[in-house]
């Protein structure tokens, strides 16, 4: 099936577009060997992925999430696996906004480019120190650490009688990686452990959680660091989905035109049907990025975003499963990308942000309320 078109600020989606070539030659060796070749690593960078969100002074793109989401969307057609990992690099480094201004100029010291992977479940341990903090813990399921040069890991902060998440900036010598990640799905994702054993992070390389939950960054006012996380998260995780979901529609196209009996009408409005689907997930996912996009968001749209986002991403899983059960036997052989597909849409759907239970009930309940809006 055809990509969609899009005109951009900065030629994201244009130069994904392009990537997704490359990386669909690398997309069976990437399932294999649970990492992305540095072909593809070094495409994402190329294309942008990594500038995107990085702040316009330190030569980053300040883009926007509909940009975003048809760039991710673009090259999860080619490979599911390097799709997220451009996605979840690009959010990360939007979170660097939100350090001081100091720790901001040591993570772009060496250029917007640098590459950011987050950390994002509460882990490990924290002592304060005199001028900054003690940090010792293991963090897994962190995607694309494998060429990271940056890392923004989360933890507890003892203060007062509670716990405090606190983001801290972390640069590659200061952590290692642990290969664990072995999953039946994303595989080429590389989402292994990162570990750190009691270094210090100074003062000026950490921010608490709440500061980014509600979009208030430091220096800029760009809407894509001002924006609150919710409104975002879920385009990030959701994007690979709609793209994968576009390679399976045309991988089921390019297999079932073989044996189309023109008596047989079934497999065309299987097509047609799917087709359908899918874009009307992309409707729902576009909508989410203007709203992420808009100088301000209504309480209503707050909570509309993460559902929109997983309900998404369940009609796509619903479509991809839909074709691999109709696909016939040579789908379901190693070698058939519909069959990695499949697993991928299935494994990436069960992330936190792409549950609709979680995201329903909050939304629900918005719209209980009166006047909601």
């Amino acid at each position: 099936m055809p990509s969609q078109s899009t005109t951009s600020r900065t030629g994201l989606p244009e130069r994904a577009g392009d990537l997704a070539a490359t990386a669909a030659r690398y997309a069976a060796d990437a399932d294999t060997d649970r990492e992305l070749a540095p072909a593809v690593t070094d495409g994402i960078v190329r294309a942008g992925f990594a500038r995107h969100f990085v702040p316009a002074r330190f030569g980053g793109a300040e883009g926007g999430a509909r940009e975003l989401l048809d760039a991710v969307a673009a090259l999860a057609e080619g490979c599911t696996s390097a799709a997220w990992c451009a996605s979840v690099t690009a959010g990360a480094a939007r979170m660097g906004a939100y350090l001081p201004e100091r720790g901001q100029r040591e993570l772009w010291e060496r250029g917007p480019d640098t590459v950011v992977v987050g950390a994002l479940m509460p882990r490990g341990a924290v002592t304060e120190v005199a001028d900054g903090w003690r940090v010792t813990g293991e963090w897994e399921f962190t995607s694309a650490v494998g060429f990271s040069d940056w890392a923004l890991v989360c933890a507890l902060v003892p203060q007062d009688d509670r716990h405090v998440p606190w983001f801290f900036a972390l640069p590659r010598a200061d952590y290692q990686v642990v290969d664990t990640w072995s999953a039946i799905g994303m595989r080429g994702t590389g989402s292994h452990t990162l570990t750190v054993d009691n270094v210090f992070v100074p003062r000026h390389r950490g921010f608490t959680r709440d500061t980014m939950l509600a979009g208030r960054a430091v220096a800029s006012t760009a809407r894509c660091h001002t924006v609150p996380l919710r409104l975002v998260s879920g385009l990030l995780f959701a994007a690979p989905a709609l793209g994968a979901a576009r390679g399976a529609l045309r991988v089921w196209s390019e297999h079932t035109a073989m044996d189309t009996d023109e008596r047989n009408p079934g497999p065309r409005i299987a097509l047609a049907r799917a087709a359908v689907t899918v874009d009307a997930a992309h409707l729902l996912l576009e909508r989410a990025a203007r709203v992420a996009d808009a100088p301000a968001a209504t309480p209503l749209e707050q909570v509309r975003n993460p559902a929109d986002c997983a309900h998404a991403v369940d009609q796509l899983v619903d479509v991809v499963g839909q074709l691999f059960r109709t696909v016939g036997s040579t789908g379901q052989l190693a070698a058939h990308p519909l069959q990695r597909i499949w697993r991928d849409v299935h494994c990436l759907a069960s992330h936190v942000a792409l549950r609709f239970d979680t995201a329903g009930g909050a939304y629900g309940a918005r719209l209980l309320e009166p006047a909601a809006g």
